[in-house]
């Protein structure tokens, strides 16, 4: 299979600024930008042809450049990484599969990623696919603190018999009965923001409207459910160390930790 691996960049968040070239120290103590180690981190998958961060800021693209990255750029009115790679697909040669690494996603492991390829190729009636990891009973609990708190403490995930997904949500779904949470694992996945596209579905993707769904959650995989696209949901196993993303300046620290945790330079 031709698998294509997009990391969609944007220098504007609204939450840090200038987030894709923040400097993050691994396990040897050197200092790479966040968007660096993210490549890093996309090469490591197995099976890809190909990886390209996509932007449409040019500090980005200088720095890709520096570092030998290939860059496609797309269209500041983007409104989330999906479209983002919906613009760039007419830039790629043919892909059978689109990945959406996310940027902030350098600590992702390459299995989550193949696991994912492996999923479309097996299943052809999936036009996308997604990790979700099974939640420990602690885990869910520490989740509903942070509900409780007025908190979103992720994205869960609930799927039907073959393993699609009948909704995303970022409160705690499904709904949790008393003694359902008196064992060691819950029923609760939560999503792990990567996808897997067939280049119909992000063809699909960017005519079909905005929905209410998608504006009350914040979920832009929501817009594939309401326009009646099949989304598979793959079980995947948390890797030995925190999966982090890079939102607020707060959380480099624990980043760099990981990153010393997983070994990665």
């Amino acid at each position: 299979m031709n698998v294509v691996i997009l990391i969609p960049a944007r220098f504007a968040s609204s939450r840090y600024p200038g987030k894709p070239l923040v400097p993050l120290k691994g396990s040897s103590g050197t200092a790479k930008p966040l968007i660096l180690r993210t490549v890093e981190a996309a090469r490591r998958v197995r099976e890809a042809s190909g990886v390209f961060v996509t932007t449409d800021d040019e500090r980005i693209v200088e720095e890709c450049t520096r570092y030998g990255v290939g860059v496609i750029m797309t269209s500041p009115e983007c409104r989330n990484g999906t479209e983002r790679c919906a613009e760039a697909l007419g830039q790629l040669h043919d892909p059978d599969l689109v990945i959406n690494f996310q940027g902030d996603a350098l600590l992702t492991p390459p299995g989550f990623v193949e696991a994912l390829i492996d999923r479309m190729r097996d299943d052809q009636d999936a036009l996308v696919a997604t990790p979700a990891m099974r939640l420990r009973s602690s885990e869910v609990r520490a989740l509903q603190a942070e509900e409780a708190a007025g908190r979103v403490g992720g994205t869960s995930a609930v799927i039907n018999d073959q393993g699609h997904a009948l909704y995303f949500s970022k409160r705690l779904i499904p709904h949790l009965p008393a003694g359902t949470l008196d064992g060691e694992m819950s029923p609760v996945r939560l999503h792990v923001g990567v996808y897997a596209y067939r280049p119909e579905a992000l063809e699909r993707y960017v005519t079909t409207p905005v929905s209410e769904l998608e504006t009350l959650e914040g979920l832009e995989q929501l817009r594939f459910l309401v326009a009646g696209l099949p989304v598979a949901v793959v079980d995947v196993q948390p890797p030995p160390y925190a999966l982090r993303e890079l939102n607020n300046p707060e959380d480099v620290e624990p980043i760099e930790q990981a990153l010393i945790d997983a070994g990665l330079e």
